[in-house]
């Protein structure tokens, strides 16, 4: 049995993790002094900079899933 799967879908997926991962690091990855109520702990730095760089872990695996979709990314010699 051999699955088919169209290109279409590894778009689709690229494109959401590239916007949601986007979105993840420039909500949840900086700081906003103006809606917090106390100030910066470790703890808060130390989660904000956990949700940017997983944001760019995403955006960059979407990249790398559209990219390698295409066709731009050939293993094959």
């Amino acid at each position: 049995m051999n699955v088919v799967i169209p290109p279409l879908f590894f778009y689709v997926v690229g494109a959401l993790l590239v916007i949601f991962g986007a979105l993840r690091a420039a909500t949840l990855g900086r700081r906003r002094p103006s809606r917090e109520l106390t100030e910066d702990t470790p703890q808060a730095a130390k989660a904000r900079k956990r949700h940017f760089t997983f944001g760019l872990v995403w955006v960059a695996m979407g990249l790398f899933l559209i990219a390698s979709t295409a066709g731009v990314l050939s293993f094959r010699h």
